[in-house]
């Protein structure tokens, strides 16, 4: 499995492509849609990405589930260039074009990882965990290019809810992060939830840490037993 470390867009709809193109377009969906339905539970290779806003508990949700599925995990956070951490750390909120190669950069390191290589005995991992905030749906697609043209590749975005006051809270207790509690409010006002979308698994993290990893690995063990089926 492999994509292109060059692609800079979102792969535009059928409906947006010219006429001699739209029909490959459609033949190859329908050939892609055979073989994700002909593959095999151990064939498969999850992407599982840890959403929501700053507080909501990424990184936390996100390393758990690294020792429970035994997968390499990407800190979305350390793919940000220096200039968008110091936007965030002087409460200015990033824009569409600060966070469009931050995007693009982690889902192609996500997709290097689950491709058989020397650094893996060329034995690919069957999946990858990411945290990325992934606020908008336009974000969102960017990262489910990752799975486009390829049979084996599923993508899950795990979205950590709680309300604006929560995460407040919890960021303002924060000690020497770069992320200030007055970006909450941005990202809550940029934020496009995701509860309607395919792909998402909601989870609510007011709980206690504990009750929220239970939660976690409930929703993820009830998705890969669909594959089961």
């Amino acid at each position: 499995m492999m994509l292109s470390t060059n692609d800079q867009r979102v792969y535009p709809a059928v409906g947006g492509l010219s006429r001699g193109t739209s029909s490959r377009v459609v033949s190859r969906t329908h050939t892609d849609v055979a073989q994700r339905e002909a593959m095999k539970p151990e064939q498969l290779q999850h992407i599982w990405i840890i959403t929501g806003p700053t507080g909501s508990g990424k990184s936390t949700v996100a390393k758990y589930l690294k020792q429970e599925l035994k997968l390499p995990f990407l800190e979305g956070d350390d793919f940000h260039p220096q200039s968008n951490k110091d936007k965030m750390s002087n409460s200015t909120p990033l824009t569409d074009a600060d966070r469009w190669d931050w995007l693009i950069s982690l889902r192609d390191t996500a997709c290097e990882i689950l491709c058989p290589s020397a650094s893996n005995n060329y034995q690919a991992p069957s999946g990858v965990i990411m945290t990325c905030s992934a606020l908008k749906q336009k974000y969102r697609d960017v990262m489910r290019v990752a799975a486009y043209g390829h049979p084996t590749v599923r993508i899950h975005f795990i979205y950590l809810k709680a309300e604006e006051d929560v995460l407040m809270r919890r960021v303002h207790e924060r000690k020497s992060h770069y992320m200030k509690s007055h970006m909450v409010h941005s990202q809550f006002e940029a934020l496009e939830e995701p509860t309607a979308e395919w792909d998402t698994l909601a989870v609510d993290v007011t709980a206690p840490r504990d009750e929220v990893q239970r939660r976690v690995s409930a929703v993820v063990a009830a998705k890969l037993a669909e594959y089961e089926c």
